[in-house]
């Protein structure tokens, strides 16, 4: 059995250089997993649950709707695309981050004013009355049949046109992002406001006795949540090129819970590694067994039990990381 002692200088490195070690790793993914779309997915959900992991493993608020944001960035993205008839790529990216910080501001404004239980019950109920009005708004969202012909532009990158249509393009293109947004984390993170995130969720009391004002820091961290959450859900609307009326429901929401616990709340890479356990298990298992999310959720239990910290986070508990 290889002891955790041989990992340490390759962990070491990674823990000292997070992002240049996602940007290696992440260039090789999409050929070490079974098929393309496949990295996709999980570096899409894994951009979800970072967001997710800012608001909750970082600055400790339990959001049970998250699939707000997600399913705000993937409509607002796939709404300009599809109805708008916007030919720019950028501008659909732009329009469904917007609607995502808009809707992650006005979430966070009203969410804010209550704590525990009820701030994670004010989440859903938002994220449940947007799930109801995309449902009913059939002439704008598709309704139950979900928004179907997006089409995917070529990109217009510096004078050039560069077609997104094969797997592996696509993929490229959303791994620029994605390392855009995990360098953005890492700024964020290191940043004074980022160690304030990390003393409201140790102690909110005394961060207030220091003399910040709580309220204000989280419903930034809030927006910046939903920025990173939109962001994912618009690039899936473009890998899809339809928008599911799903990307809403509270399932959705749940999924990025599951993904973040399994893979490490708090963590800089738990949430990618959690996204990349839990999809490449549902895919693998799909294909033996029918009851593949009953087998998904005895192995999430058991993780629960048994590595409270998720699978990065043990690592990064036993010292294997640093």
């Amino acid at each position: 059995m290889i002891r955790a002692a041989a990992f340490r200088p390759i962990t070491a490195w990674v823990s000292a250089h997070p992002v240049a070690s996602f940007v290696v790793f992440f260039a090789a993914f999409p050929f070490l997993v079974p098929y393309q779309s496949l990295a996709t997915q999980v570096l899409i959900f894994g951009l979800f649950a970072l967001g997710f992991n800012l608001l909750y493993g970082y600055t400790g608020l339990l959001s049970f709707g998250h699939a707000a944001y997600y399913g705000l960035g993937a409509y607002g993205a796939g709404i300009a695309l599809a109805k708008v008839k916007v030919t720019s790529l950028w501008l659909a990216l732009g329009m469904g981050l917007t609607a995502a910080v808009i809707g992650g501001a006005l979430v966070g404004f009203f969410c804010l004013r209550r704590r525990g239980i009820y701030f994670a019950m004010l989440t859903l109920a938002f994220a449940q009355m947007l799930y109801f009005i995309a449902f009913h708004a059939a002439d704008l969202t598709g309704g139950d049949d979900g928004l179907r012909g997006i089409p995917l532009h070529p990109l217009g990158l510096a004078g050039w046109s560069v077609s997104l249509r094969t797997p592996l393009a696509f993929y490229f293109f959303a791994y620029a992002l994605v390392v855009l947004a995990v360098a953005a984390l890492k700024r964020i993170l290191d940043s004074p406001f980022g160690a304030v995130l990390q003393a409201i969720r140790e102690n909110s009391d005394r961060a207030v006795a220091c003399g910040y004002d709580i309220n204000r820091i989280k419903l930034l961290s809030f927006v910046f949540s939903a920025l990173f959450t939109g962001l994912a859900g618009a690039l899936d609307a473009l890998r899809l090129t339809v928008v599911p009326v799903d990307s809403l429901y509270w399932t959705t929401s749940g999924q990025v819970v599951i993904m973040t616990l399994l893979g490490g709340a708090g963590t800089f890479f738990g949430p990618f590694v959690g996204a990349a356990t839990f999809l490449i298990l549902a895919d693998r298992l799909s294909l033996v067994i029918e009851a593949w999310p009953l087998v998904i959720g005895v192995i999430f239990m058991a993780f629960v039990l048994f590595l409270p910290r998720g699978i990065w986070g043990t690592l990064v508990a036993r010292g294997v990381e640093r």
